[in-house]
C-alpha cells in the first residue's frame, strides 16, 4: 500500500508539473506574439534570409548558364579552328579548350571564394602558369565589401538581432513593473526566463532556416547537406542565445548589457578575424603570384634568344622518353616550341608548390583560430559544405594542370614522332569532363 501510494502521489506531481508547464508555455507563446518588436525583427530575419538565399540562387544560375553557353561556343570555335590548321603544331596552338567548376548545389548559400578566385579558363597547350591564374574582372564592390549571401548573413548579422531580442530580457520587465510581480507569481524564475528566451531565438532560428531549405529543395540539395548545415546554424543560435542569456542577467543598466553583447560581437566578428589574418600573413609567407608568372614569361621569353640545344636538353633531362626526337628543320620547329612552353612551367614549380602550400597552411591556421571567432567558423563551415573553399579551389586547379597535362600527353607522340597529320585523329582529344 505504501508502495502503491507513493507511486499515486508520483503520478499526481509529474500531472500537475506538467500540466503548469503547459500553461506556462502557452502563456509565453501568447505574450511573445503580441510583442511587436519580436515580431518586427522577425519579419525582418525572414526578409533578409529570403533575399540572401534568392540572390545566391540567381547566381549559381547565372553561373551554370554562363558554362552551358560557353561549352557549346567552344566546341564551336574549335571544330572552326580545326578546319584551318595543317599540322599537329597549328591545332594545338589556335584551339581554345574550356576548363570549369560547376558550383555545387549548395553555393546560393555561401559563394565562398568563387568571386576572387577563377572558376573557369580557356586554356591552350601554352605555357599553363600564365593562364590557370587568369579571372575575370569582377565587380569592385563585392570584392571590397563581400558579398551578401547566406552565410555571410547567418554568421554576422544574426548575433545582432539576437542581442536585440535578449539583451533586455529582464531589464525590460523591470522597466514596465512586471518583475517583481512575475517572479514572485512563477517557481522557478530561471527556468521562465530561460523559455522566454529560448522562444524568442527559437522563432529568429524558423524564419532563418525556413527560406534556406525551400531554396535547397528548389536547387536539388541533398537532404544530407540540409541537415548539417540546420544543425551548424542550430549550434550557432544557441552559442549566442546562451551568451545573451547569461549577460542579460546582470544586475545592470541595459544600455551597459547592450554595449558589452555588441563589444563581444566587435571583439569575435571584426578585431580577431582582421588580426588574426594580419598576423598569419606575417606568421606564413607566400610568394606573390606575380613572381609566378614573372618568371615563366621570362623564361619562355628568353627561349627566343638561346640555341635550340639548351632548350631541348633542358626538356630532355626532365622527359628523356622523348631524347630520341630528330628535328626535321633547322628553322621554326613546333616540338621546340612546345618544350620551351614546358620548360617555363617547370622553372616555376617550385614557387608554385610554395604558393600553393602557403595558401593551405594559412587557410589551416585560420581555421584553428576561427575557434575563438564563431562568426569566421560558421562561415568557413558553410563554405565547406558548399564547396567554395580554398580546398575546393584548389581541387579545380588540379583538374586544370590534370587536363594539361592530358592535352600535352595527346599532342606530344604526333609532335616527337614527326607523325604526319591526320584531321580526323583530332576527334580523338580528351575534354576536360572526361578526365573529371
Amino acid at each position: 500500500m505504501v508502495g502503491g501510494g507513493t507511486w499515486r502521489t508520483t503520478l499526481v506531481w509529474w500531472e500537475d508539473e506538467t500540466m503548469s508547464t503547459y500553461h506556462v508555455l502557452k502563456r509565453e507563446i501568447k505574450f511573445t506574439a503580441r510583442d511587436r518588436s519580436v515580431w518586427l525583427w522577425l519579419v525582418i530575419v525572414l526578409s533578409l534570409s529570403a533575399i540572401s538565399v534568392g540572390f545566391g540562387l540567381v547566381d549559381v544560375e547565372r553561373q551554370n548558364t554562363t558554362i552551358e553557353k560557353l561549352m557549346a561556343a567552344d566546341q564551336q570555335d574549335r571544330l572552326l579552328e580545326f578546319e584551318k590548321v595543317n599540322d599537329w603544331g597549328g591545332a594545338a596552338y589556335y584551339s581554345f579548350h574550356l576548363t570549369y567548376d560547376a558550383p555545387s548545389n549548395f553555393a546560393y548559400a555561401a559563394m565562398g571564394l568563387r568571386d576572387v578566385i577563377p572558376w573557369k579558363h580557356r586554356i591552350r597547350m601554352l605555357a599553363l602558369e600564365g593562364q590557370i591564374y587568369e579571372r575575370d574582372v569582377g565587380n569592385p564592390s563585392i570584392a571590397l565589401i563581400g558579398r551578401f549571401d547566406f552565410a555571410f548573413f547567418t554568421a554576422f548579422i544574426i548575433p545582432l538581432v539576437l542581442i536585440m531580442l535578449l539583451y533586455d530580457l529582464k531589464t525590460s520587465e523591470k522597466t514596465a513593473g512586471r518583475h517583481d510581480l512575475l517572479e514572485a507569481t512563477i517557481g522557478r524564475p530561471f527556468a521562465f526566463w530561460l523559455l522566454r528566451a529560448c522562444l524568442r531565438a527559437s522563432g529568429l532560428f524558423l524564419c532563418l532556416m525556413t527560406p534556406l531549405i525551400i531554396a535547397g529543395l528548389i536547387a536539388g540539395t541533398s537532404l544530407y547537406t540540409l541537415i548539417l548545415a540546420s544543425l551548424f546554424v542550430f549550434c550557432y543560435t544557441v552559442f549566442w542565445t546562451a551568451l545573451c542569456f547569461v549577460i542579460s542577467f546582470w544586475r545592470k543598466p541595459s544600455s551597459v548589457i547592450l554595449m558589452t553583447l555588441i563589444t563581444i560581437w566587435i571583439a569575435t566578428a571584426v578585431i580577431l578575424p582582421a588580426g588574426a589574418r594580419f598576423a598569419i600573413d606575417r606568421l606564413v609567407p607566400v610568394p606573390p603570384g606575380a613572381d609566378i608568372l614573372m618568371l615563366q614569361r621570362e623564361t619562355v621569353n628568353d627561349a627566343w634568344d638561346l640555341p635550340k640545344k639548351v632548350t631541348m636538353d633542358a626538356f630532355f633531362s626532365n622527359h628523356p622518353e622523348w631524347s630520341d626526337y630528330v628535328p626535321v628543320t633547322t628553322s621554326f620547329d613546333w616540338p621546340w616550341y612546345y618544350a620551351f612552353q614546358q620548360v617555363g612551367d617547370e622553372k616555376t614549380e617550385s614557387l608554385s608548390t610554395a604558393y600553393r602550400s602557403g595558401r593551405l597552411r594559412r587557410a589551416h591556421i585560420a581555421t584553428w583560430v576561427s575557434l575563438l571567432a564563431p562568426p569566421s567558423l560558421l562561415e568557413r563551415s558553410l563554405q565547406s559544405l558548399a564547396n567554395t573553399d580554398l580546398d575546393a579551389s584548389l581541387i579545380y586547379e588540379d583538374k586544370v594542370r590534370t587536363y594539361h597535362a592530358a592535352l600535352r600527353g595527346f599532342y606530344y607522340p604526333k609532335f616527337f614522332r614527326n607523325e604526319a597529320f591526320d584531321k580526323s585523329l583530332l576527334e580523338n582529344l580528351p575534354t576536360f569532363e572526361s578526365i573529371q
